[in-house]
């Protein structure tokens, strides 16, 4: 063979090698960039996807990651603070009493005033186009206007299964926003502090009688009640068994009080929570009360009203709850 064909040849044969190497180089850049833009694909799927709530109302397809929340209940605003998701929010009842916790909301230059936790203005949420719509208890009329105008769904708890429901939205908040780890630590520290509390109220032995004053007058709460936490969760006794269940309570008397003679008597201000005028303290300082074993061992406790009559469900607010019991059950 001639030197010319034999260099031809071997030129040949390199350039078939460097063909086949740059081939499976193309291949290998594409598969890998394939897995890349999958994976991409997943994730964004994952993060722009949709939730099914189930809330009693009904069930709400909402969509994950939303950019703009209307946000109608302080406790919902208070899970939204902890969670750090302020920068989602676009409108707030602010018309009213907002929680001193929560002070921070009320700059109307951030978020527009849709109105009160129990009238809101729907032109007003409309205009702000949101992508999902978070509705208070005192809102029920509003649903499906509401539910028009955004995907509409209420995340706050059965009081007469306080921790279980609060459970169950908490871990909503977290599924919607991409904020299941936080939402599993702060559950997991409020069980042990509620598990912490019913145990040291089964040794103190204690009953209690929890009562909403309202003006001039007062109802009495028990198991099953807006309050039933108290009982339920936190394992203080009522005094009496036969309290009915109702929202507004049941009417009672200073001479009921003297006559149950509670060992706790706990006392939330309706009229402080609403900015009415008006005290609790000085209702319940009669000479009738001055003769109640609660009155005389100064186990009167006055619970913050906001929180246990306006914002309860969220994560500040239980925790403000299970502090003021803890504390009472310290003075048996």
């Amino acid at each position: 063979m001639n030197k010319k064909l034999v260099f031809t040849v071997l030129v040949a044969g390199m350039m078939a090698v460097t063909g086949c190497g740059s081939t499976e180089t193309a291949t290998k850049e594409e598969t890998t960039t394939q897995e890349t833009t999958t994976e991409s694909n997943e994730a964004s799927a994952e993060e722009t996807g949709t939730v099914v709530v189930e809330h009693s109302l009904g069930t709400t397809e909402v969509p994950k990651n939303p950019e703009k929340v209307v946000v109608l209940d302080f406790g919902a605003l208070d899970v939204m603070d902890a969670l750090e998701l302020e920068e989602k929010i676009v409108g707030l009842p602010l018309s009213g009493s907002v929680p001193d916790y929560l002070s921070e909301y009320k700059d109307e230059t951030v978020y527009t005033n849709l109105g009160s936790v129990k009238e809101v203005d729907l032109e007003a949420i409309h205009a702000l186009e949101p992508d999902m719509i978070i509705t208070g208890g005192r809102l029920n009329d509003y649903y499906e206007e509401l539910n028009e105008i955004a995907p509409t769904v209420l995340l706050n708890v059965d009081n007469a299964d306080y921790m279980n429901s609060f459970k169950k939205s908490m871990n909503y908040f977290g599924e919607i926003f991409g904020k299941e780890a936080e939402v599993e630590a702060k559950l997991s520290e409020i069980e042990t502090q509620v598990t912490a509390i019913s145990e040291k109220a089964a040794t103190k032995n204690a009953n209690a009688l929890i009562a909403l004053a309202n003006g001039d007058g007062f109802s009495v709460y028990g198991k099953g009640s807006r309050f039933g936490i108290i009982h339920n969760e936190f394992g203080i006794a009522p005094v009496d068994e036969a309290i009915e269940v109702s929202t507004h309570g049941q009417n009672a008397s200073f001479e009921y009080v003297v006559e149950q003679n509670p060992d706790l008597l706990f006392v939330v201000d309706r009229t402080a929570a609403t900015g009415g005028e008006g005290s609790a303290k000085e209702m319940f300082s009669n000479e009738l009360m001055q003769g109640t074993d609660a009155y005389k061992n100064d186990r009167i406790v006055y619970l913050n009203p906001t929180v246990w009559y306006t914002a309860g469900g969220g994560f500040t607010s239980t925790q403000v709850m299970l502090d003021e019991v803890n504390a009472a059950i310290d003075k048996m």
